[in-house]
């Protein structure tokens, strides 16, 4: 996220929390940078009664809502739908297919929420002003035909797969981190820190000595995004072994 990418975003929510005071307000979706963004923001202004939701309870793309002090935070009371699209199990549909075919019709990318994809269904979250569009208006992602319709049935179908990746390390530092998750000497990784390419739980880091703990999330550019699970133990000549996942 550049500079002024930043400024319209902090302009937006300063918009909403502004809004909320009197009445619920709502943002979104917003990207996981845009949340990581909006967070500090809130922190910042010391906006107390809000919250993040995205239809369900790990969703990466979300709306903010903020709250007047008199109405508790509530996820019954954000502006989304869920809607379930089916279609023969024999035709293979991605993210990457009802994505572009949403943007060919128009639609607004804040406008949607996350796209959970299986064989044969697909579960996705949109603003509820939209729901009339995908209800009546969509009978096919790409030349695939399909049946769209209202709600979704659980267990949902998985957000993302993952490759395990693994190695040691001479520490926790970030840029020991990146040099081994993107194939690169520690040098290689400092400039690409440096050069803004790297982003950790969302937010772009410029500091190859941040340390990482278990739990952080690495955003590479051209790489790839990783979940960092384990660090540690130690090996025997006291490098540092870690335990990775890779979004595929």
């Amino acid at each position: 996220m550049n500079g002024d990418e930043r400024k319209l975003l902090e302009a937006r929510l300063a918009d909403c929390v502004r809004l909320g005071e009197k009445r619920p307000a709502f943002l979104g979706f917003l990207e996981l940078s845009e949340r990581a963004e909006a967070e500090a923001y809130l922190r910042r202004a010391r906006a107390e009664n809000w919250c993040f939701f995205g239809g369900w309870e790990d969703a990466e793309r979300v709306m903010l809502g903020v709250f007047p002090d008199y109405l508790e935070a509530d996820a019954s009371l954000f502006p989304l739908l869920g809607l379930t699209v089916r279609f023969r199990k024999q035709d293979t549909l991605s993210h990457r297919d009802f994505l572009g075919s949403f943007m060919a019709q128009g639609v607004v990318r804040a406008s949607v929420g996350d796209i959970l994809v299986e064989a044969g269904r697909a579960v996705l979250f949109v603003k509820t002003e939209l729901a009339p569009h995908f209800l009546s208006q969509i009978e096919k992602i790409g030349r695939v035909g399909v049946q769209v319709s209202e709600g979704f049935e659980t267990p949902l179908p998985a957000a993302h797969k993952f490759q395990p990746v693994g190695g040691v390390v001479s520490s926790e530092r970030l840029d020991c981190l990146v040099a081994l998750l993107a194939g690169a000497g520690r040098e290689k990784a400092a400039q690409m820190i440096a050069g803004g390419f790297v982003s950790v739980n969302h937010r772009e880091t410029l500091s190859a000595s941040a340390r990482i703990a278990s739990g952080d999330v690495i955003s590479i550019r051209r790489c790839g995004r990783f979940i960092v699970d384990a660090l540690g133990p130690k090996t025997k000549k006291g490098r540092l072994s870690i335990q990775c996942r890779k979004y595929i």
